[in-house]
């Protein structure tokens, strides 16, 4: 009874004659990402579907995140706390709470969010990371869950078109050298809740957010790849970041984009790639350090993959999408989609 009720409470969120709900029944979305982006789109998101699997990058080893994943042999937490928050209902609230940093002077926890701090202690608690993050989704109540796309301790090995390499995730902020692969430096093996997210999923969507940091990692794990490539019911969409970023893209295109996740998968995951059709912020020293850009493309087809343009760019931050634009136009074309 105590779930039933709990369920019945979520669903008065979504009322019948709802137009998300255009296909005739609720979206199954499995989210695959990481880092800032992926947050900022699951805030959209969460007002079209209650069914939402965030799928979440590990390989974090900078900042709060790094040091906790040291000191106590878990996961990274940043990326699965900053999903958690946007896909809660009272999102002001948690995030609020969960992106409160201890002063960088106190002995033992400066630096620290509290939302870190939470999962750690709630992993040590309960003996799991998985747990700490499940149990954490149900106390804030969320629209959907967040699940890490490995339980695995694995390391990013990136590689230079220099020939030499970098163990570690945060050399993609401080090298600018061009990336030539990215691995991690063991077998690494998908969630087991992921790939069945994945397999019964309607809409599957690949970012946005760090190409060599947040997606590749998560597409190049053998199980999620093939999940995604085996569910040919669902409409899969990569959404095209709306900016390069200071060193791992800087002067990439919407093309450079897509074809390096080509050629980490060897295969097409998605049908339909979402560009950004608004430039904002053009630099005119675009080999500067520090400078990021707004991308978009003319064209109508990369690769095979079918190009859909849309204003979501966030006018404000011209280097993030817009969280509600992003979404609807998301909904949009998985709607007409399914009517072809």
């Amino acid at each position: 009874m105590k779930n039933y009720l709990k369920n019945w409470w979520k669903w008065l969120r979504y009322e019948p004659n709802d137009p998300r709900f255009e296909t005739g029944k609720t979206i199954k979305i499995a989210v695959i990402g990481g880092g800032t982006g992926l947050a900022n789109m699951l805030r959209g998101l969460k007002k079209y579907s209650n069914k939402i699997s965030a799928i979440v990058t590990v390989s974090d080893d900078g900042a709060s995140s790094g040091e906790i994943r040291k000191e106590f042999d878990i996961l990274p937490p940043g990326d699965v706390r900053k999903c958690i928050s946007a896909l809660a209902y009272n999102e002001k609230l948690i995030t609020e709470i969960f992106e409160y940093r201890f002063a960088e002077d106190k002995k033992n926890l400066g630096g620290h969010t509290l939302g870190n701090i939470w999962i750690t202690a709630l992993s040590d608690y309960f003996g799991s990371f998985e747990k700490a993050v499940e149990i954490t989704s149900e106390i804030f109540q969320t629209a959907g869950t967040v699940l890490p796309a490995t339980l695995d301790d694995a390391r990013l090995k990136i590689e230079y078109e220099d020939g030499s390499i970098q163990l570690g995730e945060h050399y993609l902020d401080e090298v600018l050298t061009r990336i030539k692969k990215v691995s991690f430096d063991k077998k690494v093996h998908g969630y087991k809740k992921v790939i069945n997210a994945i397999r019964d999923a309607d809409l599957v969507v690949v970012g946005p957010g760090s190409l060599y940091g947040s997606l590749i990692p998560n597409l190049i794990i053998t199980e999620i790849k093939d999940a995604i490539a085996l569910n040919s019911k669902a409409v899969r969409v990569l959404i095209a970041n709306c900016s390069t970023e200071r060193t791992q893209t800087r002067n990439y295109s919407i093309d450079d984009h897509i074809s390096a996740i080509f050629d980490h998968t060897k295969t097409r995951l998605f049908d339909y790639c979402l560009v950004n059709s608004r430039v904002i912020k053009k630099s005119k020293n675009e080999t500067k350090l520090g400078e990021i850009n707004n991308i978009t493309t003319k064209k109508n087809n990369i690769s095979g993959v079918k190009i859909i343009r849309a204003n979501v760019i966030n006018n404000q931050n011209p280097l993030y999408h817009d969280s509600e634009k992003l979404a609807k136009s998301i909904i949009g074309l998985y709607n007409k989609a399914k009517q072809r």
